[in-house]
């Protein structure tokens, strides 16, 4: 039998996959004011330009930000997967002989520990980071030699010496979507969401003690994903049509319409979608679930940077492409603050960008990372 998959997904287990935040721009028109005419015009004259967005450290001079080198004392490059403070990391580098893929800590005087390895053999990959106290749990997945797929559970204390412990080697036909929320700590127990068997969508909430055991398996109907718990959002998130909220606990659920053409991505405080405006202009507009408190975001050439919508229920991470090309690809990274509704520019010449936590992190230098950068949005106050 085979299953019917949901296409905004990463599944795993199965060939390792490098996660990057989805950059559907959109095009904007803008529309030039008339004037009276009392003599032949040859046009109306030039709408005004509009001042540039201050930037991030005018608002918030005390905004912590940290910068980190993109490769070890080893001349390996290191990619983030998460923060435990602005400075210190947790993050993925080659070891130098290149058959291992490492997991390390990597802290802010440069020193490296490394918590887990896993052979290049297997086409390895380190997902799904979350944190509870001064515990930090992931997904790991390798692919044996008839390429089936395996996905392990596990944690650790990266404050002590303890090493890494596996909670559980059943994580099922996991599903990822490159989400904050993609694997979620509640009440001490490991929370993620897997498809489950059969031809009809479904969907398995697992979950399991940190201190490990028997998982927990929930089938739910239909095609969804985890958001801020306990809440599942519909897999149909940055797709046309409606999107659904329901409540693990209670079992509410809620239906938020969509526009013609709108694509929604919700949370369970703030929906974001992307509208069409005739042919080719668009923007993008934040709304509660329920409809309230509509208003525009940014529209043209400036885009939503992230799966997840406004992090911290205040700040919506935005790229706005370089209209000339710039060569590396850079853009302009980006904060509205729902709060203030202002736009703030955090950087230039942005590639990668990625935030888990209350932390915000970019790369330099475009596609080709030069270096690593950080914002702590704790300290936007």
């Amino acid at each position: 039998m085979t299953r019917r998959r949901w296409p905004a997904a990463v599944r795993l287990p199965g060939p390792a996959r490098r996660y990057r935040p989805g950059l559907a721009g959109l095009a904007v028109a803008i529309a030039a004011g008339t004037v009276l005419v009392t003599l032949p015009q040859a046009g109306p004259p030039p709408a005004e330009p509009a001042p540039p967005p201050a930037r991030v450290e005018q608002e918030w001079p005390r905004a912590v930000r940290r910068d980190l080198p993109a490769r070890l004392a080893d001349g390996t490059a290191y990619s983030p997967v998460w923060f435990l403070d602005p400075a210190t990391s947790i993050g993925t580098a080659p070891s130098p002989d290149g058959r291992h893929l490492r997991l390390l800590r990597r802290s802010a005087d440069g020193a490296v520990r490394q918590l887990r390895r896993l052979p290049e053999s297997g086409s390895p990959q380190y997902a799904g980071f979350t944190s509870s106290g001064a515990v930090v749990a992931w997904a790991e997945t390798t692919t044996g030699p008839d390429g089936r797929g395996r996905t392990e559970l596990w944690t650790v204390e990266p404050g002590s010496d303890r090493p890494a412990r596996r909670v559980t080697t059943d994580g099922g036909d996991v599903l990822f979507f490159n989400s904050r929320h993609d694997l979620v700590i509640d009440s001490d127990r490991l929370h993620w969401v897997a498809a489950a068997p059969g031809t009809a969508p479904a969907t398995e909430v697992r979950s399991v003690p940190l201190a490990g055991g028997r998982v927990a398996v929930r089938t739910e109907p239909g095609a969804w994903t985890l958001s801020a718990w306990p809440w599942l959002v519909s897999a149909a998130t940055g797709g046309i049509g409606p999107v659904r909220l329901r409540h693990l606990v209670d079992g509410t659920e809620h239906t938020v319409p969509a526009g013609p053409e709108e694509l929604l991505s919700c949370g369970p405080v703030w929906c974001r979608a992307l509208v069409p405006v005739g042919t080719g202009a668009g923007r993008l507009d934040l709304f509660r679930p329920d409809g309230r408190d509509r208003h525009r975001v940014a529209g043209g050439d400036t885009h939503a940077a992230l799966v997840d919508v406004a992090v911290r229920d205040r700040f919506e991470v935005l790229l706005r492409t370089d209209p000339a090309g710039a060569p590396g690809g850079g853009s302009q990274l980006r904060l509205y603050d729902v709060t203030r509704r202002r736009t703030l520019v955090v950087a230039d010449g942005v590639g990668l960008v990625l935030c888990r936590g209350d932390v915000l992190w970019w790369s330099g230098g475009g596609r080709e990372a030069t270096g690593w950068h950080t914002l702590d949005l704790r300290t936007l106050t």
